[in-house]
């Protein structure tokens, strides 16, 4: 019986991993430059992990998250977020005991349960950075311009950095109580989903999707409007280091994220489509008060992460042709098969890339197998070779030939294949 694969997840299949591998292979190498280190944790969570730190009433949390009890009977869930595991691999592994500043990375799937769509699954693949233990305005930056080096060197078009500032504890209650009072006056424009938003976390409202939810809030309170001093400062000299670097970016007072972590800095990578419609690609912020609810210490904290499928759909045709084998055996008879055999395996445990026909088919269709396989040489051995102990190697390319000596034949072709 046929098994297809489950609604709202994808086979990445050996021709596309190849781009995969290139994104997550840059990523690695430009967070390294930028003191960042790669953490793994565990797909599964407790369920109260996510519903502290993300916020018991998002949208995640009460409809998206695949949240189960084990079979001893303890709430389980498979992560719908990155951020919130490597906070609590950092509290409970007490890294802020070993440095005062952590720069860690992670890449990995992540699970929610909501409709399909294009670069948007159920399960789906997130590359992120989190730098815990610094304040100052300068991480922002820092970040900031990671995330904006990261899409200049793979080469995306049509993104724009978008920032904001949530405010922090002390000011955000004031934003609160004036936004709650607007949405009030609106209630009755705004979808249901919103009307109930409003009473529990009012700020979700802007982030609404609905076009009668956007045309309703137009003219709501923004939030620059009621920050504090302090968060007003923070704000301005992340902007200046951005103008600083020549980061380019803008700034959209609407932008609230989906999570009840963020405070101060938030921001997003946008594309826009042709029709002018906007998508995060990638997004992040501040989490400066997450630490301490999952039980460490004070901690300021700031990271993003990037979906990696809407990334690669973004990704330009690098031109690159199909990776082959370097050779590519031709044998004919039970002799050459032997002696292909040994070859194959010594030229492999050299680092060397090579293939051999199993089938012991007619040349011709050794021939037309290498090339399928993209093979840059073709070895050719058969009983007239044997005959002359010789082999003879033909470049797929060029269609040059060469005779080797069957005599210390290894040597030559390791020579010859890895310079």
């Amino acid at each position: 019986m046929l098994t297809n694969a489950i609604k709202g997840v994808k086979d990445i299949l050996p021709g596309d991993v190849r781009r995969w591998r290139r994104v997550e292979e840059l990523a690695r190498e430009l967070f390294r430059t930028y003191g960042f280190s790669e953490i793994r944790t565990p797909i599964i969570e407790h369920t109260v992990l996510f519903a502290r730190s993300i916020g018991a009433t998002s949208d995640i949390v009460e409809k998206e998250m695949y949240a189960f009890k084990d079979q001893g009977g303890e709430e389980i869930t498979m992560r719908p977020e990155g951020t919130a595991g490597v906070v609590r691999s950092y509290v409970e592994h007490k890294l802020h005991a070993q440095s005062a500043v952590s720069k860690l990375f992670y890449m990995g799937p992540m699970f929610r349960r909501e409709r399909p769509q294009a670069g948007r699954l159920r399960q789906f693949h997130q590359i992120g950075v989190e730098a815990l233990g610094v304040q100052e305005p300068g991480v922002d930056v820092d970040v900031l311009a990671l995330l904006h080096d990261f899409f200049a060197s793979i080469g995306v078009q049509g993104v724009e950095l978008q920032i904001n500032s949530l405010g922090c504890r002390d000011c955000r209650p004031r934003y609160r109580e004036a936004l709650t009072a607007f949405l009030q006056g609106v209630k009755d424009k705004l979808c249901p989903d919103c009307q109930r938003r409003m009473d529990v976390n009012p700020l979700r409202v802007l982030d609404c999707k609905s076009e009668h939810c956007k045309a309703a809030t137009v003219n709501a309170p923004e939030m620059a409007e009621h920050l504090d001093d302090g968060c007003r400062e923070h704000f301005s000299r992340v902007r200046e280091g951005l103008d600083a670097l020549g980061v380019s970016y803008s700034v959209n007072p609407r932008m609230v994220r989906g999570l009840d972590y963020y405070t101060r800095t938030t921001f997003e990578m946008v594309a826009t489509d042709k029709a002018g419609a906007q998508n995060a690609v990638a997004a992040g912020g501040r989490y400066d008060g997450l630490v301490e609810e999952l039980g460490g210490p004070p901690t300021p904290g700031i990271g993003f992460a990037i979906g990696m499928e809407r990334l690669i759909l973004m990704l330009p045709d690098s031109g690159e042709a199909q990776e082959g084998p370097a050779l590519f055996i031709a044998a004919l008879g039970d002799e050459a098969a032997r002696i292909s055999t040994k070859l194959t395996h010594g030229l492999r445990q050299q680092g060397v890339w090579a293939e051999y026909d199993y089938m012991g088919a007619s040349l011709k269709s050794q021939m037309k197998k290498a090339d399928r396989l993209g093979a840059r040489r073709v070895l050719i051995i058969g009983g007239d070779e044997l005959a002359r102990g010789a082999a003879v190697l033909r470049d797929m390319s060029t269609k040059e030939q060469t005779e080797l000596a069957i005599d210390g034949l290894m040597e030559e072709l390791v020579t010859k294949l890895t310079v």
